[in-house]
C-alpha cells in the first residue's frame, strides 16, 4: 500500500463524476489533478487523498486547504490561485472580485483581469485549487466535471 511520501500517480474510478480522478503527487506535493476516463496504466488506488476526495464527492464538506499543492508558476499567477483556495466551500466569487483578492492586482486592469483567466485555465490541480467556484471564469477541469462540482457544492 503507498503513503503519502510515496512518488507516483493514483487514481480512484468516481462514480459521480462519471470518470477517473488522478493525482500526481511527488516529494509530499501534489503535482496535478486530472479527470481521465481512463487511468494511466501505472497508477495506484491507495492514497489518503483519494479517500478524502471519494468522500467529498460523496457530500462530506472538505477545503482541501492542508493540502500541499506544488504551484510552480509565475508569481502572479500563484497568487491568483492561492486566492482561489480562500473560497470557502459553497461559495463562489467572480472573475474581477478575485482579481481584487489577489495581491498586486487590479480588477480594473484589463491585464490583470486576463492573467487571472489564465490562471484559472492553467490550474494544475482543479478540484483542490478550486477552480469551479469563479462563476465567470475559465476551470482546468473539463466542463462536465467542472458542473458536477459546482451542484456538489450547490453553485
Amino acid at each position: 500500500m503507498s503513503t503519502e511520501s510515496e512518488a507516483g500517480i493514483y487514481a480512484r474510478e468516481s462514480e459521480y463524476l462519471e470518470c477517473y480522478v488522478q493525482v500526481g503527487y511527488a516529494s509530499g506535493r501534489v503535482l496535478s489533478v486530472s479527470f481521465p476516463d481512463l487511468p494511466d496504466e501505472d497508477a495506484e488506488e491507495e492514497l489518503e487523498l483519494l479517500d478524502r476526495i471519494q468522500a467529498y464527492l460523496e457530500r462530506s464538506e472538505d477545503d482541501f486547504n492542508d493540502v500541499n499543492v506544488a504551484l510552480t508558476m509565475a508569481t502572479d499567477q500563484r497568487e491568483v490561485l492561492e486566492a482561489v483556495r480562500g473560497v470557502p466551500y459553497g461559495s463562489q466569487v467572480g472573475v474581477e472580485k478575485l482579481a481584487a483578492l489577489a495581491p498586486a492586482l487590479d480588477p480594473e486592469e484589463p491585464e490583470d483581469i486576463q492573467l487571472v483567466r489564465t490562471a484559472l485555465s492553467e490550474n494544475p490541480a482543479p478540484l483542490l485549487v478550486p477552480d469551479h467556484r469563479v462563476r465567470d471564469g475559465p476551470s482546468a477541469a473539463p466542463p462536465e466535471v467542472e458542473q458536477r462540482l459546482r451542484s456538489l457544492e450547490g453553485l
